[in-house]
């Protein structure tokens, strides 16, 4: 049994904080699933029938499980910091179905998700300072060392070796090529074959850096085209990385205005970025300021976002997507609510119908931020920042105070669904407290009115 949540805490969540005890109870929870997860997977491939999964198969499964566990008997935190990578949960999910027969038919394509745990227990080895040799296969011209980089190859068979902080690569096809790790945890080599990640700086003292991981081939799930406005992930050339460092760079200040425990979030939480490219529909680069981004429930720590126009708007993403992130591990933890899962909400965020659990993530994520662009626009001193954060923070308030209504009559929200939505309604009623200048409060309202009827003419008048 999990332990009921302390309702000091849960009423935190509900206000869209938490100090660090709270959510690192959430980080936790999420760790031990992850790894849970691994185990299941490796007792997968055992129980798989020899066609699902071949002795062969089998066999170097062993042996990299075997080299995880030496490399964690040496350094657990840096063999942790590859399992828990937010990247390998996606992984992990897909070997699991396809060994499971719930998941794509056994072939090619599990054979590739299998081969990319020797990745990752090498990448753990690196991280752990254990000298190895091993013989890794690419995929698709690439193999991925995942949070390390990646190898462009035309290779499919590539020879390794590691000692001494120094990674030698032979391959069949193109001449040698070394890496060297370095203090920080990333790589570095003079061969631009070597595609490094990217290690953006700590916003607090004490943790590690978030990486900008454009090479991990589990980043997208790779179904064709994203939904709801999201562009594919992308690679990014040095240019796009020094771009993605200066905004970043600006953005860990303006999450301060947010309050402390802006900051706290993305120090606990965030783990790794994936840049996406610009949205669809989008003009060319620097002609727009359309932007997308989103999580994924079973990458846990991960935000997926094109690169935003500005610091400002760096910061509201992560505070956005974080809330996601919270939500959704909160909900893994405890159950908020027993609704069906039918779409069939308006929610003024999307023209599609929602389910009621898709109806509290994007309340939830909306309401931070609202309170993040009121605090934004209090604090502004030019005028242009402060009314486009006076622009948000009213479009954001509005668009919650829509949807309130509906998670309030539920009547199928637990006990910790009702204290969270409680709290959500407080903090509601507190931004009333320094109510937006009238114009953009009045271009709020005409804006959520016009979407409910948009809504209703798309989806039929007679949905709730």
């Amino acid at each position: 049994m999990i332990p009921p949540l302390p309702d000091h805490m849960l009423r935190q969540l509900g206000r869209t904080e938490g100090d660090s005890d709270t959510l690192h109870v959430l980080v936790r929870d999420q760790d031990t699933r992850r790894l849970l997860l691994l185990r299941a997977l490796l007792d997968a491939a055992e129980a798989a029938p020899a066609a699902v999964c071949p002795p062969r198969s089998l066999d170097r499964l062993r042996q990299d499980w075997a080299l995880l566990e030496t490399a964690e008997r040496a350094d657990r935190t840096a063999v942790r910091t590859v399992l828990l990578h937010p990247l390998a949960g996606p992984w992990a999910q897909r070997c699991l179905r396809g060994l499971s027969g719930s998941g794509p038919v056994a072939g090619p394509g599990l054979r590739a998700d299998l081969d990319h745990l020797s990745a990752l227990a090498a990448a753990a080895a690196i991280r752990a300072g254990i000298p190895f040799t091993t013989r890794l296969t690419a995929h698709d011209g690439l193999l991925s060392l995942p949070t390390l980089g990646a190898l462009r190859t035309a290779s499919e068979a590539v020879d390794i070796t590691f000692s001494d902080g120094d990674l030698s690569i032979r391959q069949e096809v193109g001449g040698p090529l070394s890496a060297h790790t370095q203090p920080d945890g990333t790589t570095g080599s003079a061969d631009p074959r070597w595609l490094p990640v990217l290690a953006l700086p700590a916003v607090q003292s004490g943790i590690g850096p978030v990486p900008l991981d454009d090479v991990d081939p589990y980043r997208t799930d790779g179904s064709g085209p994203q939904p709801h406005g999201l562009s594919a992930a992308t690679h990014i050339d040095d240019h796009e990385r020094k771009a993605w460092a200066e905004s970043w760079t600006g953005a860990a200040p303006l999450l301060r205005v947010g309050g402390e425990h802006r900051l706290t979030e993305v120090a606990v939480l965030l783990r790794c970025l994936v840049p996406l490219g610009p949205p669809p529909g989008s003009g060319p680069m620097g002609e727009s300021a359309a932007h997308c981004s989103g999580t994924r429930r079973e990458a846990f720590g991960a935000v997926l976002s094109s690169k935003p126009a500005t610091p400002a708007y760096f910061a509201s993403t992560l505070v956005h997507e974080l809330q996601h992130t919270k939500l959704a591990a909160l909900g893994a933890l405890v159950p908020l609510h027993h609704e069906d899962p039918e779409p069939r909400h308006f929610a003024p965020w999307r023209s599609d119908p929602r389910p009621f659990d898709g109806l509290l993530q994007g309340a939830y994520s909306h309401i931070a931020l609202a309170d993040y662009w009121q605090r934004f626009a209090l604090s502004a001193r030019r005028v242009t920042h402060r009314d486009l954060a006076w622009a948000e923070h009213a479009r954001c308030r509005e668009q919650v105070g829509a949807v309130l209504p509906v998670l309030a009559g539920s009547a199928a929200l637990t006990r910790e669904g009702r204290v969270l939505v409680n709290e959500m309604i407080t903090l509601y009623h507190r931004l009333d407290d320094c109510p937006p200048p009238t114009g953009h409060l009045a271009r709020a309202e005409a804006y959520v009115a016009t979407a409910k009827v948009i809504w209703q003419q798309r989806n039929g008048p007679h949905r709730p």
